[in-house]
């Protein structure tokens, strides 16, 4: 026979043991969906890369989703496509150019940009010309030779800080001039007229 006292504690109990569980479960829920999100974010694209390749790895473009590349004329029938944690994987390079926003000594490293394509399986008998996109707009047009001469990289930081859209990212294509004197001996100005900043397209020609 249950005295009232002993149904009264076991109530409490029960209450007690489904608020742990469910606060348990809740938590675990939290987790599941930070680690969710985080995935996510490890996912994004911040490059694409069209033209000559022969490793795509997404299709046709699409005029819908892809706003900023109908905006900017780009299109495509099969693309290559980067996250900032695949092109942490290439091998980084750094390099300490003079820039020409405040004439100070940067230091900024990523992946070569020769290292990018060859990994989109870069066409060289096909590909001759890199058109480098930027944001805003601007599309500098970048020989593979002079690319491979100047080695150029795709920072993904700047100074040991992640690059991001509002300043110089998600990427920026630049070399560092003060190594070549053909480019160290030109104005600040002149330097980087082939180095787009908030870099998120390149198309092979």
């Amino acid at each position: 026979m249950f005295t009232k006292r002993h149904m009264i504690k076991n109530k409490r109990q029960f209450i007690s043991n489904s608020v742990s569980l469910l606060l348990g479960a809740s938590s675990v829920l939290m987790r599941s969906a930070d680690a969710t999100v985080s995935k996510q974010e490890d996912g994004q694209v911040i490059l694409t890369v069209t033209g000559a390749i022969d490793q795509p790895n997404r299709g046709k473009f699409d005029s819908v989703l892809d706003q900023l590349m109908h905006k900017h004329g780009i299109h495509f029938e099969r693309a290559y496509q980067f996250t900032l944690a695949d092109l942490a994987k290439l091998p980084a390079v750094s390099i300490r150019p003079t820039m020409e926003y405040d004439a100070q000594v940067h230091q900024l490293s990523g992946p070569r940009l020769i290292d990018v394509l060859d990994a989109a399986g870069l066409n060289k008998s096909n590909a001759k010309k890199i058109l480098l996109h930027g944001i805003d707009g601007y599309s500098p047009e970048l020989s593979l030779d002079l690319a491979q001469k100047y080695n150029f990289i795709l920072a993904t930081h700047i100074d040991g800080k992640l690059l991001h859209v509002g300043g110089f990212g998600p990427l920026f294509a630049l070399y560092d001039a003060d190594r070549f004197p053909e480019a160290a001996q030109k104005p600040l100005s002149q330097r980087f007229t082939q180095c787009p900043w908030g870099l998120y397209c390149i198309e092979l020609i």
